[in-house]
């Protein structure tokens, strides 16, 4: 897992922090010495963060504009930013609702760029500099069938990552994508538990499973450390090989 202790004496705002790969980035940050700001919707969940990790909590509908910038400027300031929260609304191209649509761009998209302008703005203020981490998926790359709105917003939020990584690197403020394969949180578990389904995406895995939420978190944690002082603006796929296929 690296280096103990890397972020002892730094604060990282996660979002999307209740559950999969959010919670299981701020259990490894805070095992590593941050001071962990949770987002997420759910205030059950954010309730059980503080009391298992001492975290700070703030409870928003990323959807609404208003209020994630209003609870991006609440959480100022902070050393990093993981902008992990994300939505998936499924259905044939034909079918998709406009409606759906702009929801997964708000939610997927939209607030990742609320919440690094104001992380930004703050870190640039104070002459400091700092990282993001934007957790994309590589339905960015791959056009999966009834994913339309979730592809483009995934698509959308790595061209954001890369101008973002162009003009804050200029202030020393690094920012890269992730993007993993199937992640297995207990939804996907449920979800591609019949091998009819699963079966065709595991044969495209060199390595023959799935990613657990703890993996994605090792990488996100050290694309915000140090030890990845000169990595800005790239897209890390951790999918055990799929897109070599």
């Amino acid at each position: 897992m690296g280096t103990a202790k890397r972020f002892e004496g730094r604060s990282v705002l996660v979002t999307g922090a209740g559950k999969g790969i959010g919670r299981a980035t701020v259990k490894l940050l805070a095992e590593e010495g941050a001071e962990v700001v949770a987002l997420s919707r759910s205030q059950a969940d954010l309730d059980a963060l503080s009391s298992e990790f001492g975290c700070r909590t703030l409870a928003v509908d990323l959807a609404d504009a208003g209020a994630t910038r209003a609870a991006a400027c609440e959480a100022q300031p902070v050393d990093l930013l993981v902008n992990c929260a994300g939505i998936a609304e499924l259905a044939p191209f034909v079918d998709a609702s406009v409606e759906a649509f702009d929801l997964t761009m708000a939610v997927n998209c939209r607030a990742p760029f609320i919440l690094s302008q104001e992380y930004a703005r703050a870190r640039i203020a104070v002459g400091q500099g700092g990282a993001i981490v934007n957790v994309s998926s590589i339905s960015s790359f791959i056009g999966f069938a009834d994913h339309a709105a979730y592809c483009a917003s995934k698509g959308a939020l790595d061209g954001l990552t890369r101008v973002m990584a162009n003009e804050l690197g200029r202030h020393g403020i690094r920012v890269n994508g992730v993007h993993p394969v199937v992640t297995l949180t207990p939804m996907a578990v449920k979800a591609w538990s019949d091998p009819a389904k699963s079966g065709p995406m595991l044969s495209r895995i060199p390595l023959q499973r799935f990613v657990e939420p703890e993996e994605v978190a090792a990488v996100i944690a050290f694309l915000l450390s140090d030890e990845a002082a000169m990595v800005n603006g790239i897209d890390m796929p951790v999918d055990g090989g799929f897109l070599i296929n």
